[in-house]
């Protein structure tokens, strides 16, 4: 491939998983080929301009999650689950083989990716669990077994109070 197809490819990549952004950082005029997207935080460290600049010298992408929004657990339950059929019963001995397995699994994924829903079958059992919990005077304190509104040591003939 000519030098000049290589470099419009890739900016296209780049910019193709920059689209939906809202602000973006300005990138260098010659860019690497895109070899990681990072999800991260809005804290103010991860904006740096030196830090920014060598991610992108290095192909990688950072990418912030929203303000306001739950995305990077989404994010994790994704990584979760690819780490777990790429590497659940195998010893990797390099870091290149665990790249190779993650490459793999990620290439089967967008065959045929799966959307996620958070009101899915999670969801219910999270709301099945919480209904099986007693709360404790409008706190975030709960118990497994509910509380007797009216204990015994309130009724006891021989309590002494003072």
């Amino acid at each position: 491939m000519p030098v000049a197809a290589e470099i419009a490819n890739n900016r296209l990549a780049w910019e193709r998983w920059r689209a939906g952004l809202s602000v973006k950082a300005t990138l260098p005029e010659k860019l690497p080929r895109l070899r990681l997207l990072l999800v991260l935080d809005n804290l103010v460290g991860h904006k740096n301009p030196d830090w920014l600049c060598w991610c992108f010298a290095m192909g990688i992408l950072p990418i912030f999650t929203p303000l306001s929004g739950s995305w990077l657990n989404m994010a994790e339950s994704i990584q979760r689950l690819l780490k777990r059929r790429a590497l659940d019963g195998t010893y990797p001995t390099t870091p290149q083989h665990i790249m190779t397995q993650f490459e793999a699994v990620a290439r089967h994924w967008n065959q045929q990716p799966t959307p996620f829903i958070w009101a899915g079958k999670r969801q219910l059992r999270r709301q099945a669990s919480y209904l099986r919990r007693h709360p404790l005077g409008g706190s975030a304190t709960i118990t497994r077994r509910a509380v007797s509104r009216s204990p015994h040591y309130h009724t006891s003939p021989r309590q002494v109070t003072h």
